[in-house]
């Protein structure tokens, strides 16, 4: 991994200061990410809707191969607009999709000044709540809940059973917390990665300045390593 390693450090290096703000440096997901954006990855930056919804997209293509779960990832402006119109605003968000064919769900949600992910299992039917600052979004979790009844019986003419879910706000012993006030982005990130991979959550606030590069290249180069 040495070579591998070197190589991604002299090429985030480049991202980070090479160029003008608004280089293209990848194209993929109907999304593009410029130099601005990736810039965002930079020590202590605040990750930008651009940056999160690549990744997102990334960790979906990833969920096509085979001895992975199946993804779906809504975009960071999905719960806002739900939250402010209910199901009807949201509706045509998944034209032509059926999100119940799908083993996850994963949410990102902008709280105004800060990054949380909600990640609905179809399979066990849980929808949890990851804030990397220890908050709790039991108010979120039941409006997605809603919103999935409403979107079975309207796609599917299937009524979910309300009952039968497991509705939890992630606790602090439960996964790592943030130890500054813009790394909440990147946790995000990788909770939905470790999540979409059916692997306990195991790293640290002390993985993130690495997480960040790693995410540079992993963008630019349409891949997850």
């Amino acid at each position: 991994l040495n070579p591998l390693f070197q190589a991604m450090e002299s090429e985030v290096s480049a991202a980070f200061d090479s160029g003008e703000a608004e280089d293209i440096l990848s194209k993929a997901f109907k999304l593009t990410v410029t130099r601005e954006d990736i810039c965002t990855l930079q020590p202590l930056g605040w990750l930008n809707d651009s940056i999160m919804n690549f990744y997102m997209g990334l960790l979906v293509e990833r969920s096509k191969k085979q001895g992975y779960p199946a993804v779906y990832a809504f975009s960071t402006f999905f719960y806002s607009k739900l939250s402010s119109t209910s199901h009807k605003g949201v509706k045509k968000w998944t034209k032509g999709v059926d999100i119940f064919e799908h083993d996850i769900i994963l949410v990102p949600i902008h709280l105004r000044a800060h990054w949380t992910l909600l990640v609905v299992d179809l399979r066990e039917k849980t929808i949890k709540y990851f804030d990397s600052l220890g908050l709790k979004g039991d108010h979120i979790c039941k409006t997605v809940l809603k919103y999935l009844e409403e979107e079975s019986r309207e796609r599917r003419n299937i009524e979910l059973t309300a009952s039968e879910w497991t509705l939890h706000s992630m606790g602090t012993e439960e996964i790592p917390q943030q130890n500054n006030g813009s790394d909440c982005g990147v946790f995000v990130c990788k909770f939905a990665d470790f999540i979409s991979r059916d692997k306990p959550i195991i790293f640290t606030s002390e993985h993130m300045p690495y997480f960040r590069r790693k995410m540079v290249w992993e963008i630019i180069h349409q891949q997850l390593l």
